[in-house]
């Protein structure tokens, strides 16, 4: 029915807000925001927020996506199931229209949301390749501390019924294929990967994963940070804060090609830390991989733990 223009925030809940936000400022999230019952979590982005926290039992409860304008908010109120078009009583206010994908996760449809001054994040100029001289003459010297979230990037969700679900968000939201693993047969797709459509720009390799599994829900939030030394700098800290439990990486992926870090929050909604993403527009048509040929893993790096694969909050 509609392009969106990317992915907004993600939604759960938790039941304190305190160890909440200590985990993410340790991830290298802000805070923008915060009432008695809800946390709002900002990257060094312009997006007024990126994570909401709401208080209540361990749950995720579903994202929000930006329309590209008024018309097409308008537009998706007109979809099955969809609220009216509503004005947002929340932080960062702005108006959205709400929806429910075929595995009973909310789905918000968003614009007019408040914008925030981006924030300062150190420049790291590399010596290498062809640009082996770039800093030349000056001294690199990293502080620690956590990682700079920029943005919410890209989200995977687990569903027994693959197919079915990436069919509505291609159908509801525009998003069109990028690469696809499949078992056996070609239409036995077991992990789907798929990207916004802004035609001829070039997008994130994915914004939206749907991978095959028992029961419906989340399996990452995915943010993507300043570079792989902000990266690596992010994972020492959070070793050392000992606020979240360390799933996987830091590593590259083979599809997709990011670099990755993956951390469990206290009530084990899992977040993932990237950067370097491949790059595609709508001249790369969908790739199909059958399972077991070296697309699954990483190119560099340890391979996904069995944790991680049976991954669903």
């Amino acid at each position: 029915m509609i392009n969106i223009a990317d992915v907004a925030y993600s939604r759960l809940q938790a039941p304190d807000l305190d160890r909440m936000e200590a985990f993410l400022t340790d991830f290298g999230l802000v805070r923008a925001a915060r009432t008695k019952t809800a946390l709002y979590m900002r990257g060094t982005g312009p997006g007024h927020h990126i994570h909401i926290t709401e208080l209540g039992e361990p749950k995720f409860i579903g994202l929000a996506f930006h329309a590209q304008n008024a018309d097409d908010l308008i537009q998706i109120s007109k979809a099955d199931g969809a609220t009216p078009v509503e004005t947002m009583d929340e932080p960062g206010g702005g108006q959205r229209v709400r929806l429910t994908d075929p595995n009973g996760i909310s789905i918000e449809v968003v614009h007019g949301m408040a914008k925030l001054e981006p924030l300062g994040v150190r420049a790291n100029v590399m010596n290498t390749g062809d640009a082996s001289r770039r800093r030349a003459g000056t001294r690199k010297i990293l502080k620690a501390g956590p990682a700079h979230v920029k943005r919410l990037g890209h989200f995977g969700i687990v569903s027994p019924d693959p197919a079915a679900t990436v069919a509505w968000y291609r159908s509801t939201l525009g998003f069109v294929g990028s690469d696809e693993i499949y078992v056996d047969t070609e239409d036995n797709v077991m992990a789907s990967f798929n990207r916004v459509d802004h035609g001829a720009e070039y997008v994130d390799h994915h914004t939206f994963l749907c991978v095959h599994g028992m029961r419906a829900g989340l399996n990452h939030l995915a943010f993507e940070v300043a570079d792989t030394d902000d990266l690596l700098i992010g994972h020492d800290h959070m070793k050392a804060a000992n606020s979240g439990s360390h799933m996987w990486g830091p590593g590259r992926h083979v599809i997709g090609a990011q670099v990755f870090d993956y951390w469990l929050c206290p009530w084990g909604h899992l977040h993932e830390h990237w950067t370097d993403s491949d790059m595609l527009n709508h001249d790369h048509p969908l790739a199909l991989h059958p399972r077991g040929e070296g697309v699954v893993g990483s190119q560099w790096g340890p391979p996904p733990t069995q944790a991680f694969v049976d991954q669903v909050s």
